[in-house]
């Protein structure tokens, strides 16, 4: 049996994303990222959703208390129910705290924790690339290292967080789309 509590950690550019894609596929079950719920929240017009819009408005980081009123709305929909695919979130400890709180009220607790393991100038390479193709002059070398040291500083710290809960899985997150797949799919038997 296959876990379906998930979240992916990983650096910007590590592939959560299109890792999590596929197994939105294979797994029949939603794909959760911080952003898309915020828009969703917001295009619902929700208490908190309304709230996220006045920082998101300004370009302000919508505040932690806020993502989390977001997240605690998304998964208790009833498509989260049978599992779900979370991708950046939680970014912070205390968002992951306030993750375990909220699957504990829901009685749906996290199964898995799948990190991907990425070479930073690889992933630089990737996101170059990428910022290229998609014509993002936001996305040049220094700011994609900025991105990567306040990973480092306030997401990585939630690999021992998971593994101390007994969750974590890491996987090599190098090499094409298929392989790292196929060791992701391995990381949730």
């Amino acid at each position: 049996m296959s876990a379906t509590r998930l979240l992916l950690l990983g650096p910007p550019g590590a592939g959560k994303g299109t890792q999590a894609q596929r197994l939105v596929e294979g797994l029949g079950i939603p794909q959760i990222s911080t952003g898309d719920m915020l828009r969703a929240a917001v295009a619902a017009g929700t208490e908190v959703g309304r709230l996220a819009k006045e920082y998101m408005d300004r370009g302000d980081l919508v505040p932690d208390e806020v993502v989390i009123g977001v997240a605690r709305e998304r998964l208790a929909q009833p498509d989260a129910g049978k599992g779900f695919i979370l991708d950046g979130f939680p970014r912070t400890r205390a968002q992951a705290e306030a993750l375990d709180d909220t699957l504990g009220e829901l009685g749906t607790p996290l199964e898995r924790c799948v990190s991907l393991l990425v070479n930073e100038d690889e992933v630089v390479d990737r996101l170059l690339k990428r910022a290229g193709i998609e014509g993002r002059a936001d996305d040049n070398e220094a700011t994609i290292r900025n991105r990567m040291q306040v990973y480092k500083d306030q997401t990585e710290p939630l690999v021992a967080y998971y593994r101390d809960k007994g969750v974590l899985r890491e996987v090599d997150g190098m090499g094409s789309v298929d392989e790292i797949a196929v060791r992701v799919e391995e990381a949730l038997a």
